[in-house]
């Protein structure tokens, strides 16, 4: 797997880190020389009342922010269902905190010092600017992650079906979502995994001529 693969595909630096051996020093190398060079074009760009957009860590800096923000969750003792209890937030989302997927907002960010001591002040004012969302298209190669994305190909024309005939013409947003992970107990008193995607119906629109306030130019 080639390191401009990885990045220029939005993968997560620390996550495409790993994916190289320590013994491959060189490829490591150019995964993050490639996420620095490419990730300054893929800022948003944003107003003064917009958040902070203060993320100027390094790929490596980010790989290791992580690793220690982790590594104190696992010193707290505490599970990811009680550190969403204690943040208010889904146990997924509390994940993506850590994991440096979704920006701690400013009431969060108290709750996270309360919740998971010893957390580092520098590390909590990152976790605070707009995060670089993305993945690693080599996550797939992970069992647990590729039955879930072997699920949903599976039963995707299904789940479109119904959607289609619930909701109509359109979409379930990802932003405006809710993810929760949870467990049951079957018939047979095994263990089964509950996984609840909330996300908003946004209808396509019909673009009607006259409600497009900005049509582009003609020569």
């Amino acid at each position: 797997m080639r390191a401009s693969s990885l990045l220029v595909s939005l993968c997560s630096p620390a996550a495409a880190f790993r994916a190289f051996p320590r013994s491959d020093a060189l490829a490591r190398t150019r995964v993050f020389t490639t996420f620095e060079r490419f990730a300054p074009a893929m800022a948003v760009m944003t107003t003064s009342a917009a958040p902070p957009q203060h993320g100027g860590e390094s790929a490596l800096e980010v790989a290791e922010r992580i690793e220690r923000v982790l590594a104190a969750k696992t010193r707290s003792g505490k599970s990811y269902d009680q550190l969403a209890g204690e943040l208010g937030v889904t146990n997924t989302y509390a994940a993506q905190l850590l994991l440096g997927q979704a920006q701690l907002r400013p009431e969060t960010r108290l709750k996270l010092e309360a919740a998971i001591s010893g957390l580092d002040a520098a590390d909590l004012f990152a976790m605070t600017a707009c995060p670089m969302r993305s993945f690693d298209p080599a996550v797939l190669q992970e069992p647990l992650v590729y039955r879930f994305y072997e699920a949903i190909t599976h039963y995707s024309r299904a789940i479109k079906l119904i959607v289609n005939e619930q909701c109509g013409d359109g979409i379930m947003s990802a932003i405006d979502f809710y993810l929760d992970v949870g467990t049951s107990t079957g018939v047979n008193g095994e263990k089964r995994v509950v996984v609840t995607m909330n996300g908003k119906f946004l209808p396509h629109i019909e673009q009607r001529a006259a409600n497009n306030m900005c049509p582009s130019p003609r020569d």
